[in-house]
């Protein structure tokens, strides 16, 4: 079984309530079919009920109405949400008449329920930018107790099985943080790990990234990824964590051995840290586009319940696969 069919498998066996605040996007729609079909979670639709229901009667998607769909402007838990949302908000002058309209937001009351305890992850973005999925979740839910940051990582699974686990890396951050400081960056390295154990079930060695490995460059950049290095084993001192180190030192064991030797991630990281998003970004889509590496994600890490951000573009396929995910992350927060 390989590792996706093992997520679903284990998504499966403990089902998790998912959230699509875009209930009327027709690619969630196919989505959530197929999950309904499977298994694989309790589906949350929110949205107009007609709508929905006339989309799926359109498409032939026969699983629909064993969702729970929830209208976002009437239904029975709208004041209990907005009080939620008021009391949350009031210190930074919300009213109670915007948190009223901000409930009908379908990406604030997936976040509301979520907190209320109502649904366990939320799956969006397959129409909305990652600054509108993440602004209510950032507001609502917020990060884990110790983490000030989101980030997104992508599970890369790679041609040659000798990298990572088995061909499975982790990569971080290629999704949020345009340039993380160093504590920042430690932060990203605690919670890739973190999803690493959860959604991948490897142990993880992490490399933190440069184009310098162990000195042999001097440069501010370069500090800044030692820095976060150290941090982070302070943040997590049972990591197994190294850095600074260039790329094929940290994948490649004969380069791993030469220029960092006794390190015990040199050579054989499954867990790849970049210094900022611009080349964790690039470096993600050129492994995946040339290299044909299978991409999934990103996944985001760092909140305190599983919120997951789709690519405008993304297929029915990765969102059958991310919602899996998701329910795995949310069973590992639980």
């Amino acid at each position: 079984m390989d590792l996706i069919q093992d997520i679903i498998a284990r998504a499966k066996a403990s089902k998790q309530r998912i959230v699509f605040p875009e209930g009327t996007e027709k690619r969630t729609l196919a989505a959530a079919d197929r999950l309904i079909a499977d298994g694989v979670a309790s589906i949350i639709l929110l949205g107009n009920p007609e709508e929905i229901n006339a989309l799926a009667k359109q498409d032939n998607l026969r699983n629909i109405a064993k969702a729970n769909i929830i209208d976002p402007v009437n239904h029975g838990k709208k004041e209990e949400y907005a009080k939620l949302l008021f009391d949350l908000r009031k210190n930074r002058g919300l009213t109670w008449e915007q948190a009223m309209e901000l409930t009908e937001n379908p990406l604030y009351l997936a976040c509301l329920m979520i907190k209320n305890g109502d649904a366990d992850g939320e799956i969006a973005g397959a129409q909305n930018t990652t600054g509108d999925v993440l602004r209510p979740a950032l507001q609502i839910i917020k990060t884990r107790p110790g983490i000030s940051v989101v980030s997104g990582a992508f599970l890369m699974f790679v041609q040659d099985k000798s990298y990572g686990d088995n061909g499975v890396l982790i990569f971080a951050d290629c999704a949020v943080m345009p340039d993380p400081t160093a504590k920042e960056l430690a932060e990203i390295a605690v919670s890739t790990a973190l999803t690493a154990k959860s959604i991948a079930g490897i142990e993880p060695r992490v490399a933190m990234l440069s184009f310098s490995t162990k000195g042999s460059a001097k440069n501010q950049q370069a500090d800044k990824v030692i820095e976060a290095t150290r941090l982070a084993k302070e943040m997590a001192p049972n990591l197994l964590i190294d850095g600074e180190l260039q790329a094929d030192a940290a994948l490649v064991s004969s380069v791993g051995n030469s220029k960092a030797p006794g390190s015990g991630v040199a050579g054989k990281a499954n867990v790849l840290v970049f210094p900022d998003l611009e080349s964790g970004n690039i470096s993600y889509k050129l492994v995946q586009r040339l290299g044909n590496a299978e991409a999934i994600g990103p996944i985001l890490q760092g909140m305190a319940a599983p919120v997951n951000d789709l690519s405008r573009g993304c297929s029915v396929d990765d969102i059958y696969k991310l919602t899996a995910i998701c329910a795995n992350q949310a069973m590992d927060s639980e």
